[in-house]
């Protein structure tokens, strides 16, 4: 699979344009600003395939990317606190309507970030995924930001903070070095060819 043939096809800011599933779908979900774009673009070789912004929140839209035979699906961060309520709404009713639809999802990459315990938000999305059957895998973004202390102490911190920790494949990525892409791509391969 050539991860550098990535393609964007589409934004859908409503749960109603939303075509119907025509391939496999792999989703990014996190919370703002939690590193969606920038992962995004480390894993598909690219600077701006996915576009970071600085400013959270920025994604307000399902931005669908087109990779061989699959979607890639970049879900709008949630639990960003300085937007309107009915931003929020339809933020929510676009991630809800696109997790509980009939679509191919065969994968989501729940975004959380390492240096910090999971919010709300996440672990009600990861509730989410889990009451909802839908195959998950957590990555730990800013990896890179964190001495190895740091790091062995949120690994066990995790274990009590995340519902079914022993269960889940964690992976810990950096935009910045690299770290876990490799294992992002391997896992994006081999759902592609089942």
């Amino acid at each position: 699979m050539n991860f550098n043939n990535a393609k964007f096809k589409a934004a859908y800011g409503t749960f109603k344009q939303l075509p119907p599933p025509e391939n496999i779908e792999i989703a990014f979900s996190g919370r703002s600003n939690v590193g969606k774009s920038s992962l995004i673009n480390k894993i598909f070789n690219r600077k701006n395939l996915a576009r970071v912004s600085a400013t959270p929140g920025k994604t307000a839209t399902i931005n669908f990317y087109e990779l061989e035979n699959i979607y890639i699906v970049d879900l709008p961060g949630y639990g960003y606190a300085k937007v309107g309520k009915s931003d929020k709404k339809r933020w929510n009713d676009l991630i809800g309507g696109y997790l509980s639809a009939e679509r191919e999802l065969a994968l989501v990459f729940q975004l959380v970030d390492f240096r910090h315990p999971p919010s709300a938000d996440d672990i009600t999305m990861i509730n989410a995924l889990i009451d909802g059957e839908i195959p998950f895998v957590i990555v730990l973004t800013k990896a890179d930001k964190l001495s190895k202390k740091q790091r062995s102490e949120r690994r066990e911190a995790l274990k009590s903070e995340l519902p079914c920790a022993e269960e889940l494949t964690i992976i810990e990525f950096s935009a910045e070095t690299g770290e876990g892409a490799d294992e992002l791509r391997n896992i994006i391969t081999v759902i592609s060819e089942e």
